[in-house]
């Protein structure tokens, strides 16, 4: 055990001490009596100042919670290694860590006795680790409720305040940066609904789903092909089926209303071919939405061959869509594997995550082959079916889909 040196030498004086007030006592006896309360004092300090000091790793190696996040010791590495455990730590890099911070602090986020780096890497924990605030607290030495309200602060803000500036809704060039990446003119993303689990004690009927085993809410979501999310939505309990969220959602109110994806128009075999997104058997067919024959009761791709190209090429733009845009979704933000906020913040929680996961794919942060992916369990899709308000649209979409699979098919 080492003992610090100024402890030594005011055992030394104590000891003098002792000598001028008792000339009589052997200093260096520990047999005398009158010696034993001054040395005991000494003695005592010494031990305990040496095990506190032995027992306490250097301060530089416990960084202040409630410090500001650039006073750790993370921002003297160098800029790879740093990056590296900015995206460990946090699922951003340090630049983009930064660039967010610097679009929250106009809108005072935090709480005000706790600095906003500090604040924002505590939520970010939360959301790309998916641990609770209760154990998090453990980790940090902070109460779990601040940092439940850092985390709601932040998915706020992203959810309402920053969503437009981060989720851009079919911007004019998605139809000509498409047809690189596809055969099928005008396609210009892709559409999907994908439960996020809900970890509940007792959830309430409406959440659960005789397809799933858990309770959860459905994220309808519309990538493309740069898997960047261009539209998404969060109206529905696990238990209703995708048809009847997209039919709840203001992507098809404003689609079916001509609102939307109206420009640019493309003429195929004399059909206007507006811009559509490519979608599964499980949403009914639009002209804005296009599902492959195959998933159609009155089609069959084996006796068209038109048909099977047509629904190969739309299958594989889903492919590498909207499908590995979920999985890096929740793959870089764990907390939507099985979701620990109370239902009240759920929908702005998985709102959050899909800025941040946008935020990502536009700064061209790496997807490490995989180390970031996530794939849910394979569901069995239940085919949806138009309504009769729908015929009408219904029949635009099966001539738009067999123009396309005959210019596709001669081509």
């Amino acid at each position: 055990m080492e003992i610090d040196p100024s402890l030594l030498l005011l055992l030394s004086n104590l000891l003098q001490l002792q000598t001028y007030l008792d000339p009589t006592s052997d200093p260096t006896s520990l047999a005398s009596p009158s010696s034993f309360p001054l040395l005991f004092f000494a003695l005592a300090s010494a031990i305990s100042s040496s095990l506190l000091s032995s027992s306490s790793p250097s301060p530089s190696l416990i960084p202040n919670s409630l410090s500001p996040l650039s006073s750790d010791p993370i921002y003297s590495l160098d800029p790879a290694t740093r990056d590296a455990r900015f995206r460990s730590l946090f699922g951003l890099s340090f630049s983009l860590f930064n660039s967010l911070l610097n679009s929250l602090l106009p809108h005072s986020p935090f709480p005000l006795h706790i600095p906003p780096d500090r604040a924002l890497s505590l939520a970010l924990s939360r959301l790309s680790r998916g641990v609770s605030s209760r154990l998090l607290s453990r980790t940090v030495s902070l109460p779990p409720s601040l940092i439940s309200r850092c985390t709601h602060s932040l998915t706020r803000l992203l959810s309402t305040t920053l969503y437009s500036q981060f989720v851009k809704p079919f911007p004019p060039s998605s139809s000509s940066s498409s047809s690189r990446y596809t055969p099928l003119p005008n396609l210009i993303g892709s559409i999907i609904s994908s439960p996020v689990r809900l970890r509940l004690a007792a959830p309430d009927s409406t959440l659960l789903s005789p397809n799933r085993p858990f309770p959860s809410v459905l994220l309808q979501a519309v990538a493309d092909h740069r898997r960047v999310f261009i539209d998404a939505c969060v109206r529905a309990p696990g238990s209703v089926d995708p048809a009847s969220h997209l039919r709840e959602s203001s992507l098809y109110q404003r689609a079916s209303s001509g609102k939307l994806l109206t420009e640019p128009i493309v003429n195929l075999h004399g059909q206007k071919i507006r811009p559509y997104l490519a979608g599964d058997s499980s949403f009914p067919l639009l002209p804005f939405l296009l599902t492959p024959f195959s998933s159609s009761p009155a089609s069959s791709s084996a006796s068209h061959p038109s048909y099977e190209t047509f629904d190969t090429a739309l299958i594989k733009y889903q492919a590498e869509s909207i499908e590995p845009a979920i999985a890096l979704l929740k793959g870089r933000w764990k907390i939507l594997r099985n979701l620990n906020v109370g239902l009240d913040h759920a929908a702005q929680t998985i709102m959050a995550c899909v800025v941040l996961h946008n935020m990502c794919q536009l700064a061209k942060e790496p997807e490490d082959d995989g180390k970031y992916l996530w794939r849910d369990p394979p569901e069995t899709l239940q085919p949806a079916y138009s309504l009769d308000s729908e015929w009408s649209m219904y029949n635009v979409a099966e001539s738009v889909r067999e123009a396309l699979a005959e210019d596709l098919y001669d081509r």
